[in-house]
This record gives C-alpha cells, structure tokens and sequence, in this order.
C-alpha cells in the first residue's frame, strides 16, 4: 500500500510550485526525495557513487550502508544533507519506514495515522486529512523518523522530543506537534561499529 502511494505521489505535478520531484527503487528499497541537496556531488564521492546519481538514488545507497554496516549512526548521516530537503525510503524485504524534514524550512511534511493503523506520509495537506480525518499533524523540521528506532531530531540526537497535543477548534485532541526537549536527553545513542545493524538502535 505504502509502496503504491509513493508511486502515486511521484506522478502529481504542480506548476505553480517547481520543486524536485525524484522516485526510484532498487533490491526492494523505494525512495521518493523531494527538494535538493547543495553538496550531492561530495556525498556522492564520499560514498564512490558516480557522478550522476541523483537524490534519490543516493539515499537508497546511504540507507543500504546503514542497515549493512552501519559506519555511521543515523543521524550523522541525515545531519550531512546539505539543503531543502523531505524523503521517504520503504524497505520492501524488511518493511520499515525511514523519513526524514530538513531543518531549513523550505518544504513542508504531513504525518498521520490512517484508518487501518498505518502511516501516511506527505507534503500534500489535503492527502493527509483525506486519509487520517484529524489524526494527523506536521513531520517536525530538522528531525527523522524510523519505524524500528522512532523519532528523533538529527540536530539534537541526545535530547528527547517533547509531544504537544493539537487540539482542534472543537477541543478534539488531534495528533501532537514535536518539539526538541533541551531538558531531557537520551540514556545512549550507540555509535557502532561496521559490523552492527543500525536498525538495533532505539531510543530509551
């Protein structure tokens, strides 16, 4: 279902507003990017990619390295993006999620929570309310989520995020609004080594 929605997505096209649309898949990981990244050319050399590899295609490269050899934690990696940046990374064969909002402000993601329990990811507000009613809210900048380890914020990885409850006019509590906890930090963020699964790590 995930999979489909990201297909669908990658086809809408709006002329009022040119933002980079990029979708690709390969060995069953599916991404779809939007923005751009000022330093792709040095992400692509740092991890002996060509040098025509797109957005797109990189994260799906990045995420193998993490969830094979896991040189680097997460949030490292995220942290290095350099520009306006939303993506969605679907693993088919293990079926997680990875998504992450740059912190710049440039673009805009919507999450919630679907009917059936799943999550819907999207920069398209009407997507969202379609599909979640008012179980929703906005993917926090400048933060990423995993379905294994949570949410974090990739620019503060040792703080915890705060959740502060949406209510609506009618004073219905829907969905919650995450902000960065300068006063409470995480027990441990591993940083591990080449042989480890970064998918191991979680919050605590």
């Amino acid at each position: 279902m995930l999979l489909t929605k990201l297909k669908e997505i990658s086809t809408r096209k709006n002329l009022l507003a040119p933002i980079t649309w990029l979708f690709c898949g390969l060995d069953d990981i599916y991404c779809l990017f939007l923005g751009s990244l000022n330093n792709l050319s040095l992400l692509n050399k740092q991890y002996g990619l060509s040098k025509g590899t797109d957005e797109a295609m990189f994260l799906i490269e990045a995420y193998r390295t993490l969830r094979d050899r896991g040189p680097y934690p997460p949030d490292q990696v995220v942290k290095e993006l350099d520009g306006s940046f939303a993506f969605v990374v679907y693993d088919s064969t293990f079926g997680t999620v990875f998504a992450a909002l740059g912190s710049d402000g440039g673009l805009k993601l919507y999450w919630g929570i679907a009917a059936d329990g799943s999550v819907v990811i999207s920069d398209d507000l009407n997507v969202i309310q379609e599909g979640c009613a008012k179980s929703f809210a906005p993917f926090p900048a400048g933060c990423m989520f995993h379905s294994e380890g949570g949410l974090m914020s990739f620019e503060h990885p040792l703080n915890k995020l705060k959740a502060m409850p949406r209510i609506d006019s009618e004073g219905v509590m829907c969905g919650a609004n995450f902000k960065v906890d300068k006063f409470s930090r995480v027990n441990s963020i591993p940083r591990v080594g080449s042989e480890s699964n970064w998918m191991e790590w979680e919050q605590h």
